[in-house]
């Protein structure tokens, strides 16, 4: 069964849900926010089905509700940050902001982030460059999820990378993608309905491929080998390995750059198996269009791009050619409309937080 839910009610009750810990109710917003717009333009795996964790890691001490990020190295156009443990929504927000005003005053602002937590959807951070006027880069390392191309063990994180671009006539240029074939939220959203997913997706504790959501993503929780697949899927023969190759360049610019942790150095769990600090790594690079080219003819130029796909000829059967971050916005719309969809596992997890945290529930 699935319930359709008031946007602003939802992001009332996941706001009061965070505030419930101390924080600030600006800050609880930010969190608040960046879950429910996921779910507004579609991205279920990252929504509200996701305030669990953020629950258990402020419970349990894996993420430290209270801690601010701190600057730690800083130049004109860039800066290093220490998350200090805390909320990733937070840190981000904070850094994507220094990168706003470094880019602003120089035409490029570089921030890249250590000894985080994860921050919820790339494109959040895009977005308030987007609103900036700013071409906008973010990505982030994440918990290793992924076998490496001909490997069975989960050594690498699905990686995701947002870039977006302003135009005029036509939507903006959205891009927000895993590395991975597909994130691990996709897995979760299969598991929950008990159904297979798509063949290609991952690979068993052997390495060989299965379409058991749920065998999966046991076998990530105990590390017992499989996991997802790097874009491009099983092995060369459809590229994989290139995959493969941009995951590393997002573990790079995040993990290495910033003095932080990548690959199976993040979200370790202790000597007895308890759970720490995730020591995510991010990084965010706001471009100051005006530095390069017109601002005008950067939009005029991008909207003839889009125009120039868009209107190319169509595959037999097709009748629509998209641009990134245009199905997103279509959904945006649609839910603020007709309400955000939740299934019943969500609505049920959303009701046990309430009771547990001593928030109303009037969803």
């Amino acid at each position: 069964m699935t319930r359709y839910v008031n946007d602003s009610d939802l992001l009332q009750f996941v706001q009061d849900v965070f505030s419930s810990f101390g924080i600030s109710r600006e800050n609880a917003l930010i969190c608040a926010d960046n879950l429910v717009l996921a779910d507004l333009r579609g991205v279920s795996s990252h929504g509200v089905a996701r305030l669990r964790r953020y629950v258990d890691g402020m419970t349990n001490g894996t993420i430290l509700p209270h801690s601010e990020p701190r600057v730690v190295r800083e130049a004109p156009s860039t800066a290093t940050v220490d998350g200090r443990a805390g909320l990733g929504q937070i840190t981000g927000h904070f850094s994507t902001g220094m990168a706003i005003e470094k880019a602003k005053k120089t035409g490029v602002g570089i921030v890249a982030v250590r000894n985080s937590n994860h921050y919820g959807i790339a494109g959040y951070y895009t977005q308030m460059m987007l609103e900036a006027g700013l071409l906008g880069i973010s990505m982030t390392n994440t918990a290793p999820l992924v076998v490496p191309t001909f490997g069975r063990k989960m050594i690498i994180g699905t990686n995701p990378i947002s870039l977006t671009a302003p135009t005029k006539r036509n939507l903006p240029f959205f891009l927000d993608m895993a590395t991975s074939v597909v994130p691990r939220g996709k897995l979760e959203v299969y598991d929950r309905m008990d159904r297979d997913m798509p063949a290609g997706w991952a690979v068993d504790s052997s390495g060989l491929a299965t379409t058991d959501a749920t065998r999966v993503l046991k076998n990530m929780v105990a590390r017992l080998g499989g996991g997802i697949l790097p874009l491009g899927g099983e092995g060369e023969l459809y590229g994989g390995y290139k995959g493969y190759g941009i995951a590393l360049l997002v573990d790079i610019l995040c993990g290495v750059l910033s003095g932080g942790d990548y690959a199976d150095m993040v979200d370790v769990k202790g000597p007895g198996g308890e759970g720490q600090p995730a020591r995510v790594a991010h990084f965010f690079m706001a471009l100051n269009i005006e530095n390069f080219v017109e601002l005008d003819v950067f939009q005029e130029k991008m909207d003839d791009l889009i125009d120039r796909l868009k209107e190319s000829e169509k595959a037999e059967g097709q009748e629509r050619i998209y641009i990134h971050g245009e199905k997103e916005y279509e959904l945006y719309e649609k839910h603020k409309s007709s309400g955000v969809p939740l299934e019943e596992p969500v609505f049920d997890s959303l009701k046990a937080i309430a009771l547990e945290r001593g928030v109303p529930f009037e969803l």
